[in-house]
């Protein structure tokens, strides 16, 4: 098993920066995906980022390309949501995935039910 626990979130006006965490402890793999995700109130949840443990290729949404960026500590075993210039739209639960058997091409995957594990999320609300 794998457990993922987000921290970082929290109330920001617009224009504003937040960095989210994810540290992830268990059995992790090397070669996992690990993936941010957002879901606002009454929307599905939406891929935001993602990044490969092994060799840092990232993923991003077009919605967040240039304001947001991710990365990792693999000693921490810790993944990073850097989010800036913040807008109202932002506004979501922010909730941290591992995918454990990525395939070789493309390995970040957008699709949240490919994933495996979850986080409990960690909120991001950006007044305007």
């Amino acid at each position: 098993q794998v457990q993922l626990v987000e921290s970082g979130g929290g109330l920001v006006q617009a224009g504003g920066s937040l960095r989210l965490s994810c540290a992830a402890s268990g059995r992790t793999g090397s070669s996992y995906v690990m993936g941010w995700f957002r879901q606002a109130p009454g929307k599905e949840r939406e891929f935001v980022a993602g990044i490969s443990w092994i060799d840092g290729t990232t993923r991003y949404a077009d919605s967040v390309k240039g304001r947001f960026t991710i990365s990792r500590d693999n000693a921490k075993n810790t993944v990073y949501l850097q989010m800036n210039s913040l807008a109202p739209e932002d506004t979501a639960v922010y909730v941290c995935a591992a995918d454990r058997d990525p395939p070789i091409i493309v390995a970040v995957r957008t699709t949240p039910n490919i994933y495996d594990y979850w986080g409990q999320g960690t909120q991001v609300t950006v007044s305007s």
